[in-house]
């Protein structure tokens, strides 16, 4: 199991060139094709618009969306012009609304979706749909890259947040080929069940699957000891020097992780190094 194809959503002039020098540093370590898609977005509401309004407000919009899918473009075709990697760039335009279906459609026919962490200063509110789109509606594993910090394309030291959710092991399925070249893979639970199946072994079958693939595996069995899960899960990242953080996506609805946060909304807010997440 490899990345033979990887797909990039490009939406800001501004984060072109380090999500591409990081897209284009992974697809050379798997030999794999990349495929971008750059897309000027609409950020009007369809379909309201203030009294008076008329067509011309909608073509201003649709114009304005063209020329930033243009420069984007541009952008991204002079970093990859020199490349020896095989890739595709694809340019359109969306409305905000519509986003998740051109993303969607494309990121199901991609072996991993690597895009920008989407919040922090300047990010914008098309950076949430794209991932959320990629990660339900194409089924496919997203990495998450940090906007400070270094990205490897051969992550040593990886830290799994596992809560025996079936997210988690889509998320560590999702994640093998990066895992099995890893040296080192620590297996992260904070505070497990007192009852329960693997109360006496947290962690333990996980390790045992992952070992059977050759993935040099250890448990941290940890206690939460600061206000949120995320906490806990940031600070190891830091105790262990971690390159990567590989866990599942959203175990409560996306509603509730908007209005009340959680840890996945946490971890991408926070995020230092890159988060490889699956649903």
């Amino acid at each position: 199991m490899t990345y033979n194809s990887l797909f990039s959503v490009l939406t800001d002039e501004s984060l072109v060139e380090e999500t591409l020098a990081h897209a284009t540093s992974i697809a050379t370590r798997h030999d794999a094709h990349l495929d971008v898609l750059c897309l000027g977005v609409d950020r009007s509401q369809s379909g309201y618009y203030y009294s008076g309004a008329s067509a011309i407000v909608l073509q201003e919009t649709i114009a304005r969306a063209q020329q930033e899918a243009a420069a984007i473009e541009a952008k991204a075709r002079a970093v990859l012009k020199n490349s020896a990697l095989r890739w595709g760039i694809e340019s359109g335009v969306s409305q905000l609304a519509d986003l998740g279906r051109h993303v969607a459609a494309r990121a199901r026919f991609a072996d991993l979706v690597i895009l920008p962490q989407p919040y922090g200063k300047g990010r914008g509110a098309e950076l949430e749909p794209v991932t959320e789109s990629a990660l339900f509606e194409g089924h496919t594993p997203v990495l998450i890259l940090p906007s400070e910090g270094e990205t490897s394309p051969a992550p040593n030291r990886i830290m799994i947040g596992w809560n025996e959710s079936n997210e988690a092991l889509s998320a560590v399925r999702a994640a093998l080929p990066l895992l099995k070249q890893a040296d080192a893979v620590h297996v992260v639970v904070i505070d497990p069940p007192t009852h329960g199946p693997n109360r006496s072994d947290p962690g333990g079958l996980l390790s045992h699957f992952l070992s059977r693939h050759g993935v040099k595996v250890e448990i941290d069995v940890l206690s939460k000891t600061l206000p949120r899960i995320s906490d806990v899960l940031q600070r190891h990242v830091r105790d262990m020097d971690a390159d990567m953080v590989v866990m599942g996506a959203y175990g409560h609805s996306r509603f509730r992780e908007a209005i009340f946060g959680g840890a996945t909304r946490y971890m991408l807010e926070q995020a230092t190094v890159p988060v490889f997440m699956a649903h």
